[in-house]
Formats: structure tokens, sequence, C-alpha cells
């Protein structure tokens, strides 16, 4: 079993030292978002530990504004909007040094009436994925790599100004400026050494193309680590950022400029811990790391929903912006969806698909169900791209939007047999939701164009 950052014992410790007084149960929502609650310390452990808590089952039936929304079966008016369990993950203990006295864990989601795990819910849709993955003998480690762009506004002023002529981080292009990123050194240090703290391991921070855009990488681990360090990252650089009255957005496409990606580094490793993905094929990859290479292609635009999102997440995919346009793979080649990355041992894919804000539970469960999905079907590689992708003629393309994405996820039969009905339609509802939503939106981009010229 994986080695919590915070043991059980020493959080008691704590607590009786009065370092810590408050304990927060965490769950992640179907936006990738963490609610929860926070527990007094002692409370938690005399009842919590044992007993686990309970929340509102809406919180996985909302939309991004927290409105109770129609179309969900597990809950409803209809059904009373009851509660379903948080079990605490003690393997995800730590302290959150950003807070005062404060220590987080994840919890997994139950049914009160013990029927079993809430199967639409992100954290078990990675793990039935990867229990897919090891009947096969392997195990899928991931890296998750978020951009974001930086404000000098608060988040309470970008409201107030409805997030327009707001003041970036920097005023030009960053990308690997030593110069440019140390006028905001001391958040992104913050950040880094915080983030340390709370038991993740942060590699390194750059800056990118967009003004006031950077990324802070994080080591490369299990699967659901992964995502576990991913949300706790992003709502702790959220609240860093605000408690040094500035903002930060992991919007995919906040502006006309170069969006926020969330590329994500993904391999294979077999029972004894080696890459399944290194071989003498092409590329040097194995005859799985082909297999799964063409499982992703092949998968790839009927799982889109879990690569992108949002209505705003298809805004990102422009020819020649560095997010991806045509479905091919290519070694360190980063006009392609997949790139072929790193070398022996440390071989992986790296799906530059994904945006900034996605889901981390629910992106990575569509890789691994893609190679799940060219593992099982023995699927050939196509060949290499070693030109420029966006040119290809013959590629297939990510969707054009989410409209797109929602008709091809509600008739795969890869969604259905790799996530099941139930989560098939769950998850359907939420793009519906965001649909209609955008629909009846009157935009800015509207307003300019017609207020008075037509």
């Amino acid at each position: 079993m994986r080695k919590a950052p915070l043991s059980l014992e020493e959080l008691r410790v704590a607590i009786r030292g009065g370092e810590i007084d408050t304990v927060v149960l965490a769950l992640t929502d179907m936006q990738g978002r963490l609610q929860g609650k926070r527990f007094h310390a002692p409370y938690f452990l005399d009842e919590v530990v044992s007993h686990g808590s309970e929340g509102c089952n809406y919180l996985l039936a909302v939309d991004v504004d927290m409105n109770t929304v129609d179309g969900y079966a597990m809950s409803s008016w209809e059904r009373g909007y009851g509660d379903f369990a948080m079990k605490p993950d003690l393997t995800t203990l730590r302290r959150v040094p950003w807070q005062p006295g404060t220590a987080m864990l994840l919890a997994d989601l139950e049914w009160l009436d013990r029927s079993g795990p809430v199967v639409a819910s992100p954290r078990q849709i990675l793990r039935r994925q990867l229990d897919r993955l090891a009947a096969h003998g392997l195990t899928a480690y991931a890296g998750t790599e978020l951009e974001f762009v930086l404000f000098r506004d608060s988040y309470e002023e970008a409201w107030r100004r409805g997030y327009r002529d707001l003041t970036p981080a920097n005023q030009y292009n960053v990308d690997y400026s030593l110069l440019g990123t140390a006028r905001v050194e001391p958040l992104l240090r913050r950040i880094r050494t915080e983030m340390a703290g709370a038991g993740l391991t942060p590699e390194s921070a750059k800056g990118e193309c967009n003004l006031g855009q950077h990324e802070i990488a994080f080591r490369y681990d299990e699967a659901v680590a992964c995502a576990d360090h991913h949300v706790i990252y992003k709502n702790g650089a959220k609240e860093i950022a605000a408690q040094e009255g500035m903002s930060i957005t992991f919007m995919a496409k906040p502006n006309a400029r170069e969006g926020n990606s969330c590329h994500i580094h993904f391999s294979l490793r077999d029972r004894d811990g080696r890459s399944a993905m290194l071989g003498d094929g092409p590329a040097h990859l194995s005859v799985t790391g082909q297999r799964v290479l063409a499982g992703l292609l092949d998968s790839m635009r009927e799982l889109s929903l879990f690569f992108a999102p949002n209505v705003n997440s298809y805004k990102r995919y422009q020819p020649g912006s560095f997010a991806p346009t045509a479905l091919r793979w290519g070694t360190d080649n980063r006009t392609c969806a997949l790139r072929l990355v790193g070398h022996g041992q440390g071989m992986r894919v790296e799906n530059r698909a994904p945006g900034a804000d996605v889901n981390p539970y629910l992106a990575i469960a569509a890789l691994v169900a893609g190679a799940v999905h060219g593992i099982e079907r023995e699927l050939e590689l196509g060949e290499e791209c070693t030109g420029n992708a966006y040119d290809d003629p013959a590629a297939d393309r990510v969707p054009a939007s989410l409209r797109d994405a929602l008709t091809l996820w509600q008739s795969s039969t890869i969604a259905k047999d790799a996530f099941g009905a139930e989560v098939v339609a769950h998850y359907a509802n939420h793009a519906k939701v965001e649909l209609a939503a955008f629909d009846a939106a009157v935009t800015d981009w509207e307003l300019t164009r017609g207020f008075e010229r037509l």
C-alpha cells in the first residue's frame, strides 16, 4: 500500500500538540474540482476516521455554477437529493502548508445503503479502468503538465470587471525566459515549496507563450496518485494566488492567444516494474507499445468528452497553435496529438489533446481505456508522422466542438464497453447541460457585432 505523506499517528500527534486543528475531507466532482467539508480535528479523529462522512449526491449532478439540473439518474428532486458516503482514503492524508493548522485527505464515494461504489464518480471511473489494465499484468503511470495564466488582479476584482481588462503578470511572451519569470518567482516559488510540503514532488516551473502564462510540473507517478496530486495542486495554486491578491485561470482558451494545455504523459509498466512500451519495433516500441498507441489514436475522437469537457475546450484546437488538430503520432513531434518522448525505461507518450480545464481522473481513465482497446483488439499502429501534422489532409481530426464530441461519445461502442451505460449517460448529460447553457447565453461577440450594426 502506498505510504501517506502524513500518517494517522503523525496526525494524532500534531493535533495533540496544537499544530493541526482542521482536517479537510474532499471529493472530486465532475468538473475536476475539490468539494467537501472542514472538520474540527479531534472530531475527525473520533468519528470520521472510523465512520466516514456524508455529502449530498447532487455534488455529481450540478453544473459549474452549482445549479441543480435535470437528466441525472443518480440525483434529482424525485429521488430527494439524498447523500452518498464519503469514505476517507488515509493514503492521501497530508498537511496543507498554505492553510494554517490544516491537513487534508481525499474520499472515495459509496452509496449509503452499502450497495457499492458510486460508479460515475471520477476517482472510481479511473480505478475501474486500472483494474481492466491490471488483468493484462500492466500498471499505468502518468504525469500532467498544467498551464495557467496569472493575473495581478484578485479574483474579486476580476469578477467586478466581468473578467475584462485584467493585468497579466507578464506583458510579453516569457516562454523559457528567466528574466520574465523572475517577475513572478515569489508566487511560483511559494506554490512549488508549499506543494512539496503537502507531499507532492515539484520538478520545475517555466514561462509559456501567452501573456502571464506559466507551467509548474510535477513528477510522474502511478495513475491515481497523479490525478490526486493534480486536483490538490490546482485547487491549492488558486488558493495561494488568492492569498497574494492575484488570480489564476486554468481555462482551456482564456483569450485569443495560446490556450492552457494539460499535456498528459502516459506509459505502462509490467509486473516487474519495467516499461511495457519499450521494444525493438518502430521508434523503439514494443508490440504492446505499438498496440497502445494504436488504441489511443483509434479511441481518441470517441472519448474526446473526457479530454475536452467544456464548450471552451474546443476553441484551443487551432492550426499552428501547439494544440493538436490531427490525430497522428510522431517521435518528439509537437504537431501531433500523440508525441513519443523519453528514452529507455523513461519512454512514454505525451497526449497533447487535453486542456487545463480537464478532469484528470477522467482523462487518464480515457487513456487507459484506449490502451486496453488497442491491446485487446491487437490493433496495428499506422505510420509515424515526421512532418507537419497540421497539414496532413488524410489525418483524422479532433472534434470541432463539444456538440460533435457528445455525438461521438453517445454512439461510441468503445465508451460503452469501457465505462458502461451508466457512466456514458451521466457524462453525456453533463455535456448536454453545458451546451444548453451556452446556447441560451448572449455573448460579448454577439453584442459587439449586433448591438448597433444589425
